[in-house]
């Protein structure tokens, strides 16, 4: 699953290139760090409210920490606590990324002397510098959190992560997404092109940058 992301753009590219019309406020803490999102870390989501659509920042767990670990991607949009919101557009959300990470399957010796250590596979998308993850919301007694929605992956993300990819949705499917139904939900949750995606890696940043 994903669970390590980026984001290389500033708040006002993502107020022009998505049409937001609102921006919440910005908070102070040290959890937002969009260039670096990972599990219960704040990142910016867009999200529809009263028709208008704007720029808002959330936490990565859809659950607000009422689980052991940050629920950070669901998968099963036919069970009743995913389905209620999959159902309802005010819950949805885009995701805007510019990298998402996964960890190979097997663990490297990096002939250090240390304990072998996973890679990290970094995945870009070729037609879209910007993209979108589709996502669901919902406010917690600890503030709006977010999930992101993953489907089968594709040839690119298979031998990395052979149970899912996250959802990236194509600019024309944005509107589908906020505003459709839930049989429009369930259609969009599909593998994006492989060959509109590249993948760089392993990288081992807290070892060495290369193998």
């Amino acid at each position: 699953m994903c669970n390590r992301a980026r984001l290389s753009y500033e708040p006002e590219t993502l107020r022009t290139d998505l049409a937001t019309v609102f921006e919440t406020e910005r908070p102070l803490d040290n959890r937002f760090n969009p260039r670096e999102l990972m599990p219960r870390g704040r990142a910016y989501v867009v999200r529809e409210e009263d028709g208008r659509r704007g720029l808002d920042i959330m936490a990565w767990d859809v659950l607000g920490g009422a689980a052991a670990w940050p629920m950070t991607n669901v998968r099963n949009l036919g069970m009743s606590q995913w389905r209620a919101l999959a159902a309802q557009p005010e819950n949805r959300c885009l995701v805007p990324l510019t990298e998402i990470c996964e960890w190979t399957p097997d663990a490297h010796d990096l002939g250090d002397g240390k304990k072998p250590l996973k890679g990290e596979m970094w995945f870009q998308v070729t037609d879209q510098p910007l993209f979108c993850v589709a996502g669901f919301w919902q406010r917690t007694a600890k503030g709006n959190g977010f999930t992101m929605v993953t489907c089968d992956p594709n040839p690119l993300v298979a031998p990395i992560h052979p149970k899912a990819m996250v959802t990236i949705l194509a600019p024309e499917d944005h509107e589908r997404w906020l505003r459709g139904s839930y049989e429009d939900v369930v259609a969009l949750q599909r593998p994006y092109p492989a060959e509109r995606m590249t993948v760089r890696g392993p990288v081992f940043p807290t070892r060495r940058d290369e193998m």
